[in-house]
């Protein structure tokens, strides 16, 4: 039986996202994103922390529509699951990273005051239904669990 990993993290994309292929031809965009939390210190005073996660979104078409839309600053919301890659370096140090494997991602709109060219064909491929797109576990490759 598997046990719940399941996250939801909303967030600003840092730089424009990127594409990776694995050694058996699979597309992977990553998509680094930041969140931001303000909170009030014990002396009142407003702090803010960020956090830097990156999303890997597998698939031919799924890694292609969110590489077309992922680009830096563009919020989004993301629904995935966590999974820990675990190494040894060259000097025999364990480490490990965790990533977030995204099942749905929703771009927030476009704001109004972009007029650029980009801006308008983003609008255009978000109302032809690509911004959010969601697919199944089954949909992802084996290499990734």
């Amino acid at each position: 039986m598997n046990q719940m990993n399941q996250v939801v993290i909303e967030g600003n994309v840092v730089r424009d996202s990127s594409v990776k292929e694995t050694a058996r031809g699979t597309r992977v965009c990553i998509v680094p994103i930041a969140t931001n939390r303000t909170y009030k210190d014990s002396h009142g005073a407003f702090q803010k922390e960020v956090a830097y996660f990156d999303i890997e979104a597998w698939g031919e078409n799924f890694s292609k529509n969110i590489m077309q839309l992922a680009k830096k600053g563009r919020g989004l919301r993301v629904v995935g699951r966590l999974k820990q890659d675990r190494w040894k370096t060259q000097e025999g140090k364990n480490t490990s990273k965790v990533y977030i494997i995204a099942e749905h991602i929703d771009f927030n709109p476009l704001k109004e005051s972009r007029n650029d060219s980009e801006a308008k064909n983003e609008a255009e491929t978000a109302a032809e239904g690509v911004v959010s797109e969601t697919f199944s576990s089954q949909d992802i490759p084996e290499e990734v669990f």
